[in-house]
């Protein structure tokens, strides 16, 4: 019974990695499809031939190269400048005593259930007053910091054990060098999947940038991706499948360089230290 209950465990995850897989395996099958037919018609799961120029012709029609070039900026100065405002603030909330710490982190809970949606409409004019509209600043800004960024930073920090921050304290390690030589070490797996996810969030985000970006020259490569479809390509499904594989691949294979980290820092505190 026990043999069966597994079995059937197997081909139920099996069944389910399919499912979650199919839809990829499908844009990959449309994107390598000859442009001249409808790739949506028929059953076939393999193209009787490949195309591979849709992905030129994508790359080029789409203006993916800037896109590309923009997503990669914006993606990385808001990681680079939340990891400068989370770790501090996740280190002080969790190795530090002091007056109002529960109402910062009670704060920062707070924020967690705050729809980020709510907040759009309002951040979009405050920027706009400030100048800041159709700018990669105004893409940047609003994510200096991240509410969930901190809470898991501070999770992990209080997970190290008091004898090894006792012993950088006794070496005369002032709080900055300690964070630097001993903490932000022993926070590494937390920090990685915390990264990975702040990646995966601001490369796929496409509300924001639709509200900030009009100008061809910021827009981020789902918003070009949207254009792309919604432009006169004459239903171009091989195209615009190659388009969705070229934005796509950067991140699926981030995330199959970095899988275990993510994993690790995912796991929680007393599995990823």
């Amino acid at each position: 019974m026990i043999r069966l209950y597994k079995l059937l465990g197997l081909v139920l995850g099996a069944v389910a990695v399919i499912l979650a897989l199919f839809p990829f395996y499908w844009m990959l099958r449309t994107a390598v499809a000859p442009a001249d037919g409808n790739a949506l018609t028929g059953l076939s799961l393999i193209p009787a031939e490949l195309d591979l120029s849709n992905f030129a012709r994508a790359w080029d029609r789409a203006n993916l190269g800037s896109a590309m070039l923009n997503g990669i900026t914006v993606t990385l100065g808001i990681l680079l400048l939340q990891l400068l405002t989370c770790i501090p603030a996740a280190y002080a909330l969790a190795r530090f005593r002091f007056r109002g710490a529960g109402v910062l982190l009670g704060l920062v809970l707070a924020c967690l259930l705050i729809p980020s949606q709510a907040t759009l409409i309002p951040t979009f004019v405050g920027l706009n007053l400030l100048g800041l509209g159709d700018t990669k600043i105004g893409l940047v800004l609003p994510f200096v910091t991240s509410a969930i960024g901190i809470f898991m930073l501070r999770q992990q920090m209080l997970s190290i054990p008091d004898a090894i921050m006792e012993a950088a304290r006794t070496d005369g390690l002032g709080p900055l060098r300690t964070l630097i030589s001993v903490v932000v070490p022993m926070s590494a797996p937390s920090i990685a999947a915390f990264s990975m996810l702040s990646i995966f969030t601001h490369w796929n985000d496409y509300l924001w940038p639709l509200l900030v970006a009009r100008s061809p020259e910021i827009m981020t490569p789902p918003l070009t991706l949207a254009i792309f479809q919604n432009a006169d390509t004459g239903f171009d499904y091989p195209a615009l499948s190659a388009a969705a594989a070229i934005v796509t691949a950067p991140v699926i294979i981030l995330f199959l360089l970095a899988q275990r980290h993510f994993v690790r820092g995912m796991a929680g505190p007393e599995v990823a230290g």
